[in-house]
Protein backbone atom coordinates (compact mmCIF):
# COMPACT_ATOMS: atom_id res chain seq x y z
CA UNK A 1 0.00 0.00 0.00
CA UNK A 2 0.96 3.34 -0.70
CA UNK A 3 2.32 5.72 1.99
CA UNK A 4 2.53 2.47 4.58
CA UNK A 5 5.57 2.24 7.00
CA UNK A 6 6.56 -0.86 7.75
CA UNK A 7 8.24 -1.71 11.29
CA UNK A 8 10.33 -4.94 11.83
CA UNK A 9 9.29 -6.64 14.69
CA UNK A 10 12.56 -6.75 16.99
CA UNK A 11 13.58 -10.10 17.71
CA UNK A 12 12.73 -11.86 21.17
CA UNK A 13 14.33 -10.94 24.32
CA UNK A 14 16.97 -13.73 24.98
CA UNK A 15 17.54 -14.86 28.52
CA UNK A 16 21.03 -14.36 30.16
CA UNK A 17 22.60 -17.76 30.05
CA UNK A 18 25.32 -18.86 32.24
CA UNK A 19 28.46 -17.59 30.44
CA UNK A 20 26.64 -13.99 30.51
CA UNK A 21 26.46 -14.69 34.21
CA UNK A 22 30.00 -16.16 34.36
CA UNK A 23 31.46 -13.12 32.16
CA UNK A 24 30.20 -10.69 35.18
CA UNK A 25 31.35 -12.68 37.83
CA UNK A 26 34.81 -13.26 36.38
CA UNK A 27 34.64 -17.16 36.99
CA UNK A 28 33.92 -20.13 34.97
CA UNK A 29 30.50 -21.36 33.61
CA UNK A 30 31.22 -24.29 35.50
CA UNK A 31 31.31 -22.57 38.79
CA UNK A 32 28.34 -20.29 38.18
CA UNK A 33 26.51 -24.06 37.53
CA UNK A 34 27.97 -25.71 40.94
CA UNK A 35 26.10 -21.80 42.74
CA UNK A 36 22.96 -22.34 40.87
CA UNK A 37 22.61 -26.09 41.58
CA UNK A 38 22.93 -25.71 45.42
CA UNK A 39 26.54 -27.21 45.56
CA UNK A 40 28.80 -26.73 48.36
CA UNK A 41 32.54 -26.99 46.75
CA UNK A 42 32.30 -22.93 46.07
CA UNK A 43 34.27 -20.57 48.32
CA UNK A 44 31.81 -18.07 50.21
CA UNK A 45 33.46 -15.52 48.35
CA UNK A 46 33.02 -16.27 45.13
CA UNK A 47 29.73 -17.59 45.89
CA UNK A 48 28.72 -13.97 47.17
CA UNK A 49 29.71 -12.73 43.87
CA UNK A 50 28.30 -14.79 41.46
CA UNK A 51 24.79 -14.34 43.22
CA UNK A 52 25.30 -10.80 42.98
CA UNK A 53 25.74 -11.33 38.76
CA UNK A 54 23.12 -13.83 38.61
CA UNK A 55 20.62 -10.53 40.21
CA UNK A 56 22.63 -7.95 37.81
CA UNK A 57 22.15 -9.46 34.99
CA UNK A 58 18.66 -11.04 35.45
CA UNK A 59 19.52 -14.75 35.25
CA UNK A 60 16.51 -17.30 35.90
CA UNK A 61 17.09 -21.07 35.72
CA UNK A 62 15.42 -23.33 33.41
CA UNK A 63 13.56 -25.54 36.30
CA UNK A 64 13.20 -28.31 33.54
CA UNK A 65 16.68 -28.53 32.30
CA UNK A 66 18.43 -27.62 35.88
CA UNK A 67 16.37 -31.06 37.03
CA UNK A 68 17.25 -33.25 33.14
CA UNK A 69 21.29 -31.75 34.51
CA UNK A 70 21.13 -32.25 38.40
CA UNK A 71 18.33 -35.46 38.20
CA UNK A 72 17.01 -33.23 41.12
CA UNK A 73 13.78 -31.17 40.75
CA UNK A 74 14.70 -29.10 44.20
CA UNK A 75 11.00 -29.57 45.62
CA UNK A 76 9.57 -31.22 48.43
CA UNK A 77 6.86 -32.90 49.03
CA UNK A 78 4.42 -32.21 52.25
CA UNK A 79 1.38 -34.43 53.05
CA UNK A 80 -0.41 -33.35 55.83
CA UNK A 81 -4.22 -34.28 57.32
CA UNK A 82 -4.78 -30.99 58.96
CA UNK A 83 -4.18 -27.00 58.02
CA UNK A 84 -6.11 -26.07 61.13
CA UNK A 85 -4.31 -27.19 63.95
CA UNK A 86 -2.13 -25.22 65.87
CA UNK A 87 0.90 -27.80 66.22
CA UNK A 88 0.78 -28.85 61.88
CA UNK A 89 0.82 -25.14 60.76
CA UNK A 90 3.96 -23.83 63.25
CA UNK A 91 5.85 -26.87 61.55
CA UNK A 92 4.13 -26.38 58.37
CA UNK A 93 6.31 -23.01 58.76
CA UNK A 94 9.33 -24.88 60.01
CA UNK A 95 9.53 -26.81 56.95
CA UNK A 96 8.63 -24.03 54.57
CA UNK A 97 11.76 -22.05 56.17
CA UNK A 98 14.23 -24.70 56.30
CA UNK A 99 13.38 -25.71 52.86
CA UNK A 100 13.45 -21.68 51.67
CA UNK A 101 17.08 -21.58 53.07
CA UNK A 102 17.99 -24.90 51.01
CA UNK A 103 16.92 -23.77 47.76
CA UNK A 104 13.75 -25.95 48.11
CA UNK A 105 10.14 -25.32 47.19
CA UNK A 106 7.43 -26.88 48.83
CA UNK A 107 4.42 -29.13 47.22
CA UNK A 108 1.68 -29.45 49.85
CA UNK A 109 -0.91 -31.72 50.03
CA UNK A 110 -3.58 -31.78 52.86
CA UNK A 111 -6.03 -34.93 52.89
CA UNK A 112 -9.45 -35.01 54.69
CA UNK A 113 -9.30 -38.90 55.33
CA UNK A 114 -5.87 -40.78 56.85
CA UNK A 115 -6.84 -43.97 55.07
CA UNK A 116 -4.31 -46.32 53.42
CA UNK A 117 -5.89 -45.64 50.18
CA UNK A 118 -6.13 -42.09 50.41
CA UNK A 119 -2.62 -41.63 51.84
CA UNK A 120 -0.90 -43.91 48.40
CA UNK A 121 -3.17 -42.27 46.28
CA UNK A 122 -1.71 -38.44 47.64
CA UNK A 123 1.93 -40.00 47.68
CA UNK A 124 1.69 -41.09 44.01
CA UNK A 125 0.41 -37.40 43.87
CA UNK A 126 3.41 -35.82 45.19
CA UNK A 127 6.36 -38.43 43.18
CA UNK A 128 3.92 -38.00 40.30
CA UNK A 129 5.66 -34.03 40.37
CA UNK A 130 9.30 -35.17 40.33
CA UNK A 131 9.84 -33.87 44.37
CA UNK A 132 12.71 -35.35 45.72
CA UNK A 133 11.57 -36.05 49.07
CA UNK A 134 8.55 -36.23 50.98
CA UNK A 135 7.65 -35.34 54.67
CA UNK A 136 4.48 -36.77 56.00
CA UNK A 137 2.78 -34.99 59.58
CA UNK A 138 1.07 -36.71 62.24
CA UNK A 139 1.80 -39.82 60.43
CA UNK A 140 0.02 -41.12 64.21
CA UNK A 141 -3.66 -40.63 63.01
CA UNK A 142 -2.85 -43.36 59.51
CA UNK A 143 -4.88 -46.37 60.01
CA UNK A 144 -1.63 -48.72 58.19
CA UNK A 145 2.34 -47.71 59.21
CA UNK A 146 3.02 -48.40 55.58
CA UNK A 147 3.24 -46.40 52.99
CA UNK A 148 3.76 -47.38 48.74
CA UNK A 149 6.77 -45.27 48.82
CA UNK A 150 9.07 -45.67 45.78
CA UNK A 151 12.39 -47.06 47.32
CA UNK A 152 14.04 -43.71 45.63
CA UNK A 153 12.28 -41.29 47.08
CA UNK A 154 13.50 -39.98 51.18
CA UNK A 155 10.74 -39.84 53.54
CA UNK A 156 10.58 -38.66 57.13
CA UNK A 157 7.46 -38.86 59.24
CA UNK A 158 6.46 -36.18 62.17
CA UNK A 159 4.74 -38.40 65.13
CA UNK A 160 4.99 -41.69 63.52
CA UNK A 161 4.05 -44.97 65.91
CA UNK A 162 7.47 -47.05 67.14
CA UNK A 163 7.04 -49.29 64.79
CA UNK A 164 7.58 -47.06 61.68
CA UNK A 165 10.31 -48.00 59.43
CA UNK A 166 11.13 -44.28 58.42
CA UNK A 167 13.01 -41.60 59.96
CA UNK A 168 10.45 -39.87 62.72
CA UNK A 169 10.76 -36.72 64.16
CA UNK A 170 8.66 -35.88 67.23
CA UNK A 171 8.42 -33.23 70.36
CA UNK A 172 9.86 -34.93 73.77
CA UNK A 173 6.48 -35.38 74.81
CA UNK A 174 8.05 -37.46 78.28
CA UNK A 175 10.25 -35.02 78.66
CA UNK A 176 7.48 -32.46 78.90
CA UNK A 177 5.15 -33.96 80.84
CA UNK A 178 8.13 -34.69 83.62
CA UNK A 179 9.25 -31.30 83.93
CA UNK A 180 5.25 -29.72 84.19
CA UNK A 181 4.61 -32.87 87.29
CA UNK A 182 7.72 -32.16 89.06
CA UNK A 183 7.61 -28.32 88.77
CA UNK A 184 4.27 -28.78 90.65
CA UNK A 185 5.68 -31.07 93.42
CA UNK A 186 8.84 -29.19 93.91
CA UNK A 187 6.48 -26.06 94.70
CA UNK A 188 5.17 -28.28 97.29
CA UNK A 189 2.11 -30.14 96.30
CA UNK A 190 1.30 -33.86 97.44
CA UNK A 191 0.30 -34.73 93.91
CA UNK A 192 -1.07 -34.21 90.35
CA UNK A 193 -4.19 -34.32 88.94
CA UNK A 194 -4.29 -34.66 85.31
CA UNK A 195 -6.30 -33.59 82.37
CA UNK A 196 -5.59 -36.22 79.79
CA UNK A 197 -5.91 -35.80 76.14
CA UNK A 198 -8.40 -38.18 74.03
CA UNK A 199 -6.74 -41.89 74.21
CA UNK A 200 -6.61 -42.29 69.86
CA UNK A 201 -3.55 -39.61 70.49
CA UNK A 202 -0.23 -41.33 71.01
CA UNK A 203 1.18 -37.76 72.42
CA UNK A 204 -1.60 -37.70 74.96
CA UNK A 205 -0.73 -41.24 76.02
CA UNK A 206 2.72 -40.67 76.03
CA UNK A 207 2.19 -37.63 77.95
CA UNK A 208 -0.48 -39.65 80.80
CA UNK A 209 2.21 -42.36 81.01
CA UNK A 210 5.15 -39.64 81.89
CA UNK A 211 2.34 -37.90 84.41
CA UNK A 212 1.47 -41.08 86.43
CA UNK A 213 5.71 -42.07 86.14
CA UNK A 214 6.76 -39.25 87.55
CA UNK A 215 4.27 -39.85 90.45
CA UNK A 216 5.33 -42.88 91.29
CA UNK A 217 9.06 -42.03 91.11
CA UNK A 218 8.42 -40.08 93.70
CA UNK A 219 5.95 -42.05 96.12
CA UNK A 220 3.05 -39.87 95.39
CA UNK A 221 -0.62 -40.54 95.33
CA UNK A 222 -1.65 -41.23 91.15
CA UNK A 223 -5.07 -40.05 91.21
CA UNK A 224 -7.76 -41.23 88.64
CA UNK A 225 -6.70 -39.38 84.90
CA UNK A 226 -9.83 -37.48 83.66
CA UNK A 227 -10.35 -37.55 79.96
CA UNK A 228 -10.70 -35.14 77.73
CA UNK A 229 -10.62 -34.39 73.99
CA UNK A 230 -7.91 -31.24 73.19
CA UNK A 231 -10.42 -28.73 73.21
CA UNK A 232 -11.56 -25.91 76.20
CA UNK A 233 -15.22 -27.26 76.40
CA UNK A 234 -13.83 -30.66 77.78
CA UNK A 235 -11.32 -28.69 80.01
CA UNK A 236 -14.31 -26.68 81.45
CA UNK A 237 -16.24 -29.58 81.80
CA UNK A 238 -13.32 -31.45 83.59
CA UNK A 239 -12.57 -28.13 86.04
CA UNK A 240 -16.35 -27.68 87.47
CA UNK A 241 -15.97 -31.54 88.51
CA UNK A 242 -12.25 -30.80 90.17
CA UNK A 243 -13.41 -27.67 91.73
CA UNK A 244 -15.93 -28.97 93.69
CA UNK A 245 -14.15 -31.98 95.25
CA UNK A 246 -13.62 -31.03 98.47
CA UNK A 247 -11.40 -28.52 99.87
CA UNK A 248 -7.63 -29.00 99.80
CA UNK A 249 -7.90 -31.97 97.97
CA UNK A 250 -7.01 -30.68 94.20
CA UNK A 251 -4.12 -28.57 94.46
CA UNK A 252 -2.30 -29.03 91.25
CA UNK A 253 -3.90 -29.65 87.78
CA UNK A 254 -1.80 -30.61 85.03
CA UNK A 255 -3.62 -30.29 81.64
CA UNK A 256 -2.29 -32.14 78.54
CA UNK A 257 -2.65 -28.80 76.44
CA UNK A 258 -3.42 -25.48 76.78
CA UNK A 259 -6.60 -25.45 75.28
CA UNK A 260 -8.24 -27.66 78.01
CA UNK A 261 -6.47 -25.82 80.77
CA UNK A 262 -7.98 -22.98 79.22
CA UNK A 263 -11.72 -24.71 80.39
CA UNK A 264 -10.17 -25.37 83.92
CA UNK A 265 -8.98 -21.69 84.60
CA UNK A 266 -12.57 -20.90 83.54
CA UNK A 267 -14.56 -23.79 85.82
CA UNK A 268 -12.51 -22.92 88.49
CA UNK A 269 -12.91 -18.63 88.33
CA UNK A 270 -16.56 -19.95 88.38
CA UNK A 271 -16.77 -22.10 91.24
CA UNK A 272 -14.57 -18.85 93.05
CA UNK A 273 -11.45 -21.52 92.95
CA UNK A 274 -8.62 -18.99 92.74
CA UNK A 275 -5.58 -19.68 90.88
CA UNK A 276 -2.81 -20.39 92.37
CA UNK A 277 -3.62 -19.35 95.88
CA UNK A 278 -6.12 -22.66 95.97
CA UNK A 279 -4.67 -24.65 92.19
CA UNK A 280 -1.68 -24.43 90.47
CA UNK A 281 -2.23 -25.43 86.64
CA UNK A 282 -0.23 -26.14 84.13
CA UNK A 283 -0.30 -27.19 80.37
CA UNK A 284 1.18 -28.03 77.29
CA UNK A 285 1.97 -26.49 73.95
CA UNK A 286 2.67 -23.08 75.35
CA UNK A 287 0.43 -21.66 72.65
CA UNK A 288 0.58 -17.67 70.96
CA UNK A 289 -2.16 -16.78 73.82
CA UNK A 290 -0.97 -18.63 77.08
CA UNK A 291 0.69 -15.45 78.45
CA UNK A 292 -2.98 -13.62 77.82
CA UNK A 293 -4.93 -15.93 79.55
CA UNK A 294 -5.96 -15.15 83.46
CA UNK A 295 -3.90 -15.76 85.25
CA UNK A 296 -0.74 -16.31 82.82
CA UNK A 297 -0.40 -20.22 82.05
CA UNK A 298 2.62 -21.60 83.13
CA UNK A 299 3.07 -24.04 80.50
CA UNK A 300 5.39 -26.81 78.27
CA UNK A 301 6.54 -25.31 75.14
CA UNK A 302 6.95 -27.98 72.16
CA UNK A 303 9.27 -26.18 69.31
CA UNK A 304 6.76 -26.88 66.93
CA UNK A 305 9.09 -24.99 64.11
CA UNK A 306 12.37 -27.16 65.29
CA UNK A 307 10.31 -29.82 64.62
CA UNK A 308 9.92 -28.91 60.79
CA UNK A 309 13.46 -28.05 60.08
CA UNK A 310 14.57 -31.21 61.68
CA UNK A 311 12.45 -33.15 59.07
CA UNK A 312 14.02 -30.97 56.09
CA UNK A 313 17.35 -31.26 57.72
CA UNK A 314 17.29 -35.17 57.92
CA UNK A 315 15.69 -35.11 54.27
CA UNK A 316 17.99 -33.20 52.74
CA UNK A 317 20.92 -35.62 54.20
CA UNK A 318 18.88 -38.78 52.31
CA UNK A 319 18.95 -37.06 49.18
CA UNK A 320 22.75 -35.90 48.96
CA UNK A 321 23.60 -38.84 50.84
CA UNK A 322 21.63 -42.07 49.24
CA UNK A 323 22.10 -45.91 51.37
CA UNK A 324 20.79 -47.00 54.66
CA UNK A 325 18.63 -45.01 56.44
CA UNK A 326 18.40 -44.72 60.09
CA UNK A 327 14.49 -45.08 61.35
CA UNK A 328 15.22 -43.64 65.01
CA UNK A 329 12.97 -41.43 66.81
CA UNK A 330 14.79 -37.64 66.66
CA UNK A 331 13.25 -36.46 70.04
CA UNK A 332 13.06 -32.40 70.02
CA UNK A 333 13.81 -30.93 73.59
CA UNK A 334 10.92 -28.97 75.13
CA UNK A 335 11.01 -26.36 77.78
CA UNK A 336 9.06 -25.31 80.60
CA UNK A 337 7.93 -22.01 80.61
CA UNK A 338 7.00 -20.57 84.49
CA UNK A 339 3.79 -17.59 84.84
CA UNK A 340 1.75 -16.76 87.25
CA UNK A 341 -1.06 -19.87 87.43
CA UNK A 342 1.14 -21.68 89.63
CA UNK A 343 2.34 -21.62 93.30
CA UNK A 344 2.92 -23.10 96.39
CA UNK A 345 0.19 -24.74 98.37
CA UNK A 346 -1.99 -22.90 101.01
CA UNK A 347 -0.77 -24.07 104.46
Amino acid sequence: MSGEVLQATPPPRRNPSLADVAKVAGVSSQTVSRVVNGHGNVVAATRERVLEALQAVGYRPNAAARALATGRSRALGVLTFSVSRLGDVRSLSGISAAASRAGYSISLLSLSEATRTGVDAGIAHLTGQDVDGLVIIEAEVLDSPVFAVPASVPLVVTDAVASQRYPNVDTDQAAGAALAVDHLLRLGHRTVHHVSGPGSSRAARERQRSWETTLRAQGRPVPPAHAGDWTSASGYRIGRVLAHRPPGEVSAVFSANDQMALGVLRAFHEAGVDVPGDVSVVGFDDTAEAGDFWPPLTTVRQDFEGVGELCVSLLLDQIQHPGPVSTRTHRVPVQLVVRASTAPPRA
